[in-house]
């Protein structure tokens, strides 16, 4: 039961940041501060599927991406995410794992309140991406949870006029 919940919940996080990387595409000139918060986005998640894994994240927590790079970073880790996911059963989601934080703290948390995390961490930067985006003239990308939940974006007011 709740491992169908944390997969709706990535599936969720895909739609988002597809239509956030979507937006930064198309953008003229590059919104390279809102693509640095997505590529964040992104390189936490890794940061967080390795901890999950016990093994070496392959991108830093804050990377510097090229629109290419960050396409590939955002593809990759949600494919990574996936996986881990298909792998779990109910019972795998009160594993408790050991890390160490990036500054060099020791924790222990369960598999379902580290996804947990991912999922929200991830939100609350989509918030600031859409924000750099709105100050740099280009209308946010719609990514409310009941616009994905709909099947289609919930409704936004465009810079400088209406929606």
């Amino acid at each position: 039961m709740m491992l169908a919940e944390l997969r709706n919940l990535s599936r969720h996080m895909a739609w988002a940041d597809e239509a956030l990387l979507e937006a930064i595409a198309g953008a003229q000139p590059f919104p390279a501060d809102a693509a640095r918060e997505l590529a964040h986005i992104r390189g936490a998640d890794e940061t967080w599927l390795a901890r999950l894994q016990h093994r070496a994240p392959r991108a830093r927590v804050w990377p510097d991406e090229t629109l290419a790079g960050l396409t590939a970073l955002v593809s990759d880790v949600q494919k990574g995410i996936e996986r881990y996911l298909d792998g779990l059963t109910e019972a795998d989601l009160h594993r408790v794992v050991a890390y160490t934080n990036s500054a060099g703290i020791s924790f222990e948390s369960t598999v379902r309140d580290i996804l947990h995390h991912v999922f929200l961490h991830a939100h609350y930067h989509r918030g600031k991406v859409n924000l750099l985006l709105r100050q740099a003239g280009i209308s946010p990308a719609p990514v409310d949870y009941i616009g994905f939940i709909r099947g289609f974006p919930a409704a936004v007011t465009a810079v400088g006029g209406a929606a």
